[in-house]
């Protein structure tokens, strides 16, 4: 009965959104998974959210409020694109250069936050102007265009995305689960004081923590830019609304952390989001709309794991 609890639990979330947006599509007379196009949107989304929400918890859960990895995002793809194009590469390159680049980004907004000693919200606002100056200033306010190599853009099919955020996920498990860094990270998440008062160094836990965040931006980056086959820049704290695809499958994967891993929690929540994603591009909702059905949503799950314990109650 245990095992079909968990299985019941880490399914169910997934399984609604599912069957939601398919009766939602079918009142419309249309199907949501109609053609191939459309399992590369869904799985498309699963990977991009996925590595947003990986990305945005390691140091939330922390007490670091990150703003900055959506600058990161877009200044890391900026520079692989741009070395890529110039240089006749294919994606196979830019995947690569892309996270070695926002790896080391990362790794400069915390060492940023560590040296200056202000709160990582305050840094992360400085951070995100820098970056996004930057990737004005390295295009020439032009952004970068993949006209001339049409090699960036055959990364796009369904098995490549799946594969990235399964390779992501095991990575992420292998790292966080089964590793001194991983033990470390708990330690210092469940209590700080206490924690380094056993010996363990925050410093250069807190670099990784920064340094891992941006690497999982970096193919954000990667995804969003070889789909496009563009890269629009973004000023005055664009790039912050990256951050804000994260927040829902975030707090559903917490809520199916309780009968699995927290990792298989985010990637389910983005396998939530993404069905709701697919279907606003299948119903040809307006943003400002599709804006509102998700705030709608994300309210409507944080009353229910608020009120949890009445409902439960009721029920009971």
């Amino acid at each position: 009965m245990k095992i079909v609890k968990r299985m019941a639990g880490t399914a169910a979330i997934p399984l609604i959104f599912m069957v939601a947006t398919m009766i939602l599509c079918s009142a419309r007379g249309i199907v949501l998974f109609a053609s191939k196009d459309n399992w590369t949107a869904f799985f498309r989304a699963v990977a991009g959210v996925t590595m947003t929400t990986f990305a945005l918890s390691i140091n939330l859960n922390s007490g670091r409020f990150d703003f900055s990895i959506g600058a990161i995002s877009l200044l890391s793809s900026v520079v692989s694109s741009t070395i890529c194009v110039g240089h006749g590469l294919g994606w196979q390159a830019m995947l690569p250069i892309s996270i070695a680049v926002a790896a080391l980004l990362g790794l400069a907004s915390g060492l940023l936050y560590v040296f200056l000693r202000l709160p990582a919200i305050i840094v992360s606002l400085g951070v995100t102007l820098l970056y996004e100056g930057a990737a004005f200033a390295f295009t020439n306010g032009k952004g970068v265009s993949f006209v001339t190599n049409i090699r960036l853009l055959t990364f796009k099919s369904p098995g490549n995305y799946a594969l990235l955020t399964l390779a992501v996920l095991v990575f992420m498990i292998i790292v966080f689960d089964h590793t001194r860094f991983g033990y470390e990270y708990s330690a210092l998440k469940s209590g700080q004081e206490i924690a380094v008062n056993t010996g363990i160094r925050e410093i250069p836990n807190t670099l990784a923590c920064y340094t891992l965040a941006g690497a999982l931006m970096g193919i954000v980056g990667f995804i969003s830019a070889t789909n496009t086959g563009s890269i629009q820049l973004a000023l005055n704290f664009g790039s912050i609304t990256a951050m804000f695809t994260a927040f829902l499958p975030m707090f559903i994967g917490g809520f199916i952390g309780r009968f699995v891993t927290d990792k298989i929690g985010f990637v389910l929540g983005a396998v939530s989001t993404a069905f709701l994603s697919l279907a606003y591009a299948r119903l040809q909702m307006d943003s400002s709309v599709q804006q509102i059905v998700t705030a709608l949503v994300l309210v409507a799950f944080l009353i229910y794991l608020n009120n949890e314990e009445k409902i439960l109650k009721v029920r009971a």
